[in-house]
Parts: structure tokens; C-alpha cells; sequence
């Protein structure tokens, strides 16, 4: 491993839980790692915040992962840095697996950062997961960093009841009678967010940044400037190292 990524790690992460060798693995690693998770406000003062996000073409053979990490200033919400980075996947695409997938190439954008957000937003799930540990999660807990999930689609779950089509309408997101995280209507005439905790951020506060990030656009904006930057870096082609071995 990279000795800056490692320097970025919560203490006691093991190998296995960043590059598992099988899902079997992968899935005994995302319940160990669920109980790390913090489920309350757990930060400090807010100055910066993070917005991450990847970009790939799912059927493109080499499995490039193309990675960004804003940083926005609070309040503002003016750009501040851009980082990114480019790697090739260790596992294939699997719905609630991605932050295998991922989160490497994130690590690598986020050792570059100059200033660290004191809250990152990640395009993908924290809690509201099959065994707690979304992207989001993933992220927060292996940097040991206070985060929330941001998604644009369910994994588990659904809302408590019919969601309004007003703009900041909003249901619980329950799955086996426990509340996950948020259903938000952010926009008119469009799909919702799915908003859970992704570590050291309360549901409360995770749904109360999404909305303070509101620009008028579907996505908070720390993640549609992240959006915006992978799909940028993907465009431009940056090179992938030959895969060792």
C-alpha cells in the first residue's frame, strides 16, 4: 500500500478490509468495519466541506476508476481544491460491494488534498445498507472521518409512506422496521435523494446539510461539483499504470 494512503488510515484497518482476495471476505469485512460506524455528530466546528464521487464505464475491460475530492468552503460554498486520482478496480461491479470497488481510488484523491473537509458528502449509501456499511460508510470509517451518503437510487429500504412531489418533501427510509435515513425531494420532476449517515454524522444533521448544500439542483453541491470533476478527469484520459503482475 502507497505509504500516504496508509498514513490516512483510521488505526487497526487490516489489508483485507481495503483489497479483500473474496466476497466472502468483503461481506465478513463490511459487518466488522458496521460496528465502527458512529451514528451521532461527532465533529467539530464546520469550515470545509468534501463532496466525492467516481466516474467508469462499467463495461470497459481494464475496470478504470476515475476519482474526485472536492473541498468547498462553509458558508460559500465556493471551490476551494480539486483532487483526483485514476486506478484500475481490484472487483468486478456488485451492488453492495462498491466500496471496494471505490474507495482505493478515493484514498488516492483524498492523500492529495492540501486541506482536509471537516464533513465530506459521497455520492452512494452510508447505513442504509444491507449490513450498514455503504460507500459512504466505507469512506468515513477507513479515514475515520465524519461523512454522509448522498445516493440517487435505493439499495434497501423505501419511504415510510408516499413521498410529496414538493421540493423538500421528505419520508423516513425504513427497512426491516428501522429507520435508515431520508427520502428528500430536492427538486421538482425529479428522482430523490436517499440520505443516511455515513459516519460521526446524525440523520438529522446528514438531511439538515444535504438541504443547507441546496443550490437549486438535484444534488447538494459538494457532490455535483464532485460529479462534475470525475466525470472531467474521466474525460480527459488519464493514464492507468500497467496492472503488476
Amino acid at each position: 500500500m502507497d505509504p500516504a494512503i496508509a498514513a490516512l488510515l483510521a488505526p487497526d484497518i487490516p489489508p483485507d478490509w481495503l483489497d479483500p482476495p473474496d466476497l466472502a471476505t468483503a461481506r465478513a469485512a463490511q459487518v466488522a468495519l458496521a460496528t465502527r460506524v458512529v451514528r451521532q455528530d461527532a465533529h467539530g466546528p464546520v469550515r470545509l466541506l468534501g463532496g466525492v464521487d467516481i466516474s467508469n464505464n462499467r463495461f470497459d475491460p481494464e475496470g478504470r476508476i476515475y476519482a474526485a475530492v472536492v473541498v468547498l468552503e462553509w458558508p460559500g460554498l465556493r471551490v476551494v481544491e480539486t483532487a483526483g486520482a485514476e486506478a484500475r478496480a481490484s472487483m468486478p461491479y456488485i451492488p453492495g460491494f462498491l466500496g471496494f470497488r471505490e474507495v482505493p481510488a478515493l484514498l488516492a484523491a483524498w492523500a492529495k488534498l492540501a486541506v482536509k473537509p471537516d464533513v465530506v458528502l459521497v455520492d452512494g449509501h452510508g447505513i442504509a445498507h444491507p449490513r450498514g456499511f455503504g460507500i459512504a460508510a466505507h469512506l468515513g470509517v477507513v479515514l475515520d472521518v465524519p461523512s454522509i451518503g448522498v445516493a440517487k437510487s435505493p439499495l434497501v429500504g423505501r419511504p415510510e409512506a408516499e413521498l410529496g412531489e414538493a421540493p423538500g418533501a421528505t419520508q423516513p427510509l425504513v427497512w426491516k422496521d428501522q429507520r435508515l435515513g431520508t427520502v428528500l425531494r430536492s427538486k421538482r420532476r425529479s428522482n430523490p435523494l436517499w440520505i443516511s449517515t455515513g459516519n460521526r454524522v446524525s440523520l438529522e444533521s446528514a438531511l439538515d446539510w444535504v438541504r443547507r448544500c441546496d443550490t437549486g439542483y438535484r444534488l447538494p453541491e459538494p457532490t455535483r461539483q464532485a460529479h462534475l470533476a470525475a466525470n472531467a478527469i474521466r474525460r480527459a484520459g488519464m493514464a492507468v499504470p500497467p496492472a503488476s503482475g
